[in-house]
């Protein structure tokens, strides 16, 4: 069973109405009503509504006891403008899908619409629409949700396009394919002062000069070292925006990576010495907190051969190439409850990269994707 030529035209101007309509993490619920639309046009045997916030879970029954399978894709944008003239552009200011997470709902409401015509023999396939990706709380939440319990799985899939692979292959390995990562805050506070004579105060500045090269010094290696470390400054602000006044305060945001978790909190050590050794030097206080805390994300054997077999009997070609990412994946998550894996499905070598403010999801994947999900399922349940 294939999607036709009228179910690609259908889902391509779907996957644009979601792109002109995005919605950041915890923000969801217009994108949500959308997808619960569309899924109840595709009779699903239980549909769940308000997972983790605004997720949503398609079950589709099989007749006989098997195991049950989830296929999870995001519902979230990004706080990122648009830029180009694409006729779907984003209509909502300051807000994109610049990662292709309308691409990856439409591949799983393509999935909907295979199932929705041929349930599988046994066992259940759960189609899963998760919050808050981008911030990495969504996948916690959703687990624990206590309708999670009724629909728990023993294999989880996902996938992402991955801009620079070529069109439609997939890069695929098991172990560690996105490494952990957080957010650290760090509040510095000393005492404001007339910018005639700054001497008067306590400023920041010199602190934060310090800081910046000495934290983008932890990094190390590259994502295929099992020690490798990257510390990204991504946010800095310094006192009053005004030329009169010596600041007295100032907020530093680094983004902190590991291929693992494991390696995390030796990293989170290092960097928290570093911020306070260089603050009391200075006579400054000090806050630090950590945001947007996603674990590593790793495919199990069992469940990457599983997607192996399934792409060489589609014949898609696919390699390691481009893993593991430093990206991080909340998908990870699921991974500690059932056999994990995620794909990676090329958009293109010359594709503008993921978060970037010109990119938009390649509609040509829509139809790959569904058919890799698609044999996963047949070949698992039949």
């Amino acid at each position: 069973m294939t999607l036709t030529n009228a179910d690609i035209t259908e889902l391509t101007a779907l996957r644009r109405l979601l792109h002109q309509h995005p919605e950041v993490s915890g923000q969801e619920q217009g994108t949500a009503g959308r997808i619960t639309d569309a899924l109840l046009g595709h009779s699903p045997d239980r549909l769940l509504t308000g997972l983790g916030g605004h997720g949503v879970a398609a079950v589709y029954q099989g007749q006989d006891y098997g195991p049950t399978i989830l296929f999870r894709c995001e519902l979230d944008a990004l706080p990122i403008t648009e830029q180009g003239d694409l006729p779907h552009r984003s209509t909502v200011p300051g807000t994109g899908h610049l990662c292709g997470h309308d691409g990856h709902m439409t591949v799983l409401l393509a999935l909907a619409r295979l199932l929705s015509r041929q349930r599988p023999a046994r066992g259940r396939v759960v189609l899963l629409f998760q919050p808050a990706e981008e911030t990495g709380a969504g996948a916690e939440a959703v687990l624990r949700n206590p309708d999670f319990e009724t629909i728990s799985p023993d294999y989880a899939f996902a996938l992402h396009n991955m801009p620079g692979l070529p069109l439609g292959h997939v890069g695929l390995i098991p172990g560690p394919v996105n490494c952990a990562s957080r957010g650290m805050a760090v509040t510095l506070t000393g005492k404001s002062a007339h910018a005639s004579e700054p001497e008067n105060g306590r400023s920041p500045m010199h602190t934060l000069a310090h800081l910046m090269p000495a934290l983008t010094a932890l990094s190390h290696g590259t994502p295929q070292d099992t020690d490798f470390t990257l510390a990204t400054v991504t946010h800095v602000q310094m006192g009053a925006p005004a030329f009169g006044i010596a600041p007295g305060d100032a907020t530093l945001y680094v983004t902190l990576r590991t291929l693992t978790d494991g390696g995390m909190q030796a990293l989170c050590d290092a960097a928290t010495t570093l911020v306070m050794d260089t603050a009391t030097a200075q006579g400054l206080t000090t806050e630090i907190s950590y945001h947007d805390i996603f674990a590593h994300c790793e495919n199990h054997p069992e469940a990457t051969l599983i997607l192996r077999r399934a792409l060489d009997a589609l014949h898609v070609p696919h390699n390691a190439r481009g893993l593991p990412m430093r990206a991080s994946e909340d998908f990870g998550r699921f991974g500690q409850r059932a056999k994990a894996a995620m794909l990676f499905l090329g958009a293109g070598t010359a594709h503008a990269a993921l978060h970037n403010p010109d990119y938009d999801f390649p509609d040509d994947l829509i139809p790959i994707g569904a058919r890799i999900f698609h044999q996963v399922a047949r070949d698992m349940l039949g």
